[in-house]
């Protein structure tokens, strides 16, 4: 029931999103504006479709590894995929100590996973097995794709309402009676202030049912929810000790958010709370019991 829930609630965020998008567009330049703004979304969208694993890849400069280099590593992921019903994916490490991991690809056939060094050093097996679940449970639920199509959408809106600022500072278009002023006005304060923070809160919403979501199927996968949120609690603080220069636009991707910041900016992040997270998986490993 849970999960009909979380998916139901994907659909209507991304349909949202993608709506705010089309209004966004036809907002600035009517019908034909509608269409560009849909155009250039599909375009950047197909570009991170087939780009976006090998850019993640080379931006932490992750490193491809075989069994003969990570035999324990490549015998959990092996075992897991086996759990899971999915095919072997390529496997990383990243040289940073920093404790942390993610899952790329367009679809599990061209899946790959990435641990850092750190997390390999501070994890034991258990807690390894149970972090490579929840990646693996991204790769199944095809998160990965949906990541890529919410920031992208989300990212073109903001790029909109970007150039709608410049447009506005250097004297944009208006109209010339007072009425078409006003709507002007108006709609461009739509776009310059609402629609980015709209656009921005709805991605974390989804992103954040993706976790959760993730957290559950990779607690059933391995079968082994606690050994998952005892690696949680350690990468939480571990992220704290260890900070990784970490670009935003792909801090949805790693297991654990690895931006430092508390306070009013836990509201912005992509990730839900390790508190509420540990105790989910709490109630799923009495429920699995």
């Amino acid at each position: 029931m849970m999960r009909l829930v979380n998916n139901f609630k994907i659909i209507v965020l991304l349909s949202t999103l993608t709506l705010l998008l089309i209004f966004i567009g036809r907002l600035i330049g009517g019908p034909s504006g509608m269409l560009v703004a849909f155009l250039l979304a599909v375009i950047i969208n197909f570009v991170s479709y087939w780009f976006s694993d090998r850019i993640v890849l080379m931006m932490y400069g992750a490193k491809p590894v075989n069994e003969v280099d990570a035999p324990d590593l490549f015998r959990v992921i092996r075992s897991l995929t086996q759990k899971a019903g999915l095919p072997m994916p390529r496997v990383y490490i990243i040289p940073i100590m920093t404790p942390n991991a993610f899952a790329t690809g367009r679809d599990p056939s061209h899946a790959a996973v990435a641990v850092t060094q750190g997390i390999l050093k501070m994890m034991d097996e258990s807690e390894i097995e149970g972090v490579l679940a929840h990646e693996m449970a991204h790769v199944r639920n095809n998160d990965i794709l949906l990541a890529t199509i919410v920031a992208t959408i989300a990212g073109a809106i903001s790029m909109i309402a970007n150039m709608a600022r410049w447009a506005a500072i250097f004297g944009g278009s208006g109209g010339r009676d007072s009425e078409n002023k006003g709507g002007n006005i108006i709609g461009k304060l739509f776009l310059i202030i609402v629609a980015p923070i709209a656009a921005l809160l709805i991605q974390l919403a989804i992103s954040r049912s993706c976790e959760y979501r993730a957290d559950e199927a990779g607690g059933r996968i391995s079968h082994k929810p606690l050994a998952l949120a005892s690696a949680l609690e350690k990468l939480h603080l571990g992220a704290k000790r260890l900070p990784m220069a970490a670009n935003p636009a792909t801090a949805h991707m790693f297991i654990v958010n690895p931006l430092t910041g508390g306070g009013i900016l836990s509201l912005f992040s992509t990730h839900p709370p390790i508190e509420k997270r540990i105790e989910r998986l709490k109630r799923l490993s009495k429920e699995i019991a």
